[in-house]
């Protein structure tokens, strides 16, 4: 994989793209399960069907990008952004000196956000280690950078977010993300219960500014154009209220761009030995 990756990241973001695009539908066409899960979760989502292709097509996308993300300079990863939207809002939570809470949904180009900012600011990310060693180490050099850290999804890595917070630094993660047992509640995602993780909005409790982040792929491999801008409303209550706010603005960003939600992710599994919801009927993953 590190081979082959090494490989990729010598070619141009289109060629890239455009394979990534092939094998999306590869995936889509030989995985009857993915299939499965990309078509139910677009229809619960009210997502015109037509649109199962081309959402294919951009999750390919997704996983070959990552070669020239991973093994580039910050200054190379960084050059691919395009445009950048929302950025006075950035400049406005590093004024204000509380922190700044970054939440990425799987949308888009979601690991170029944070190497972005990591070039004007401190940044913390929470990651969750894959199995696989050899994985692990190339995802542990490719997204470390001289002011972007990685805190493993456990209590030590819960620490350093709150660390940095308290510092005044930026934080970010995958706020729709299936968590561990204990780690979410079942709360609503497009109308059906989804166990959503409650640490972001624990941490949005801190004072720490609120800011949405993705960055959008652009046609013909022209790079990416970046959003970052506060949640359509504060977010305000517990944080069971909290996590569901978090959970309806999640939906309304993947409403402005469906086809780049990475729709084959298994967003409503039940997680092992948690408590089913009286209408989830599904097993355990």
């Amino acid at each position: 994989m590190v081979f082959l990756f090494r490989l990729l990241s010598h070619l141009p973001l289109a060629w890239l793209h455009r394979l990534g695009a092939l094998a999306g539908w590869l995936a889509y066409l030989g995985s009857p399960r993915y299939r499965r899960n990309l078509q139910a979760n677009l229809g619960q989502a009210g997502i015109d069907p037509a649109l199962r292709g081309p959402a294919a097509a951009e999750a390919g996308k997704q996983a070959l990008e990552l070669a020239r993300i991973w093994m580039k300079s910050l200054e190379e990863t960084n050059a691919q952004v395009a445009e950048v939207c929302g950025w006075e809002f950035v400049q406005a939570a590093q004024a204000r000196g509380k922190g700044i809470l970054f939440l990425t949904p799987h949308l888009g180009c979601f690991e170029i956000t944070a190497q972005y900012y990591s070039a004007f600011g401190q940044i913390t990310v929470l990651y969750r280690p894959p199995k696989q060693e050899s994985l692990q180490q190339m995802i542990l050099a490719g997204r470390k950078r001289q002011q972007l850290h990685l805190a493993p999804a456990d209590l030590s890595g819960v620490r350093a977010l709150i660390k940095a917070l308290k510092k005044g630094e930026a934080v970010g993660m995958l706020p729709d993300q299936a968590p561990k047992v204990g780690e979410g509640a079942w709360l609503d995602f497009f109308g059906r219960p989804a166990y959503t993780m409650t640490l972001a909005a624990r941490l949005s409790e801190t004072g720490a500014t609120v800011l949405m982040a993705w960055g959008e792929r652009l046609p013909d491999g022209r790079g990416y154009r970046l959003h970052f801008h506060p949640p359509g409303q504060p977010l305000e209550g517990d944080t069971l209220a909290r996590a569901q706010q978090i959970n309806h603005e999640i939906e309304a960003l993947i409403r402005q761009c469906p086809t780049q939600y990475l729709w084959g992710y298994n967003r409503y599994k039940r997680p092992a030995g948690a408590e089913a919801p009286p209408d989830f009927q599904g097993p355990a993953r």
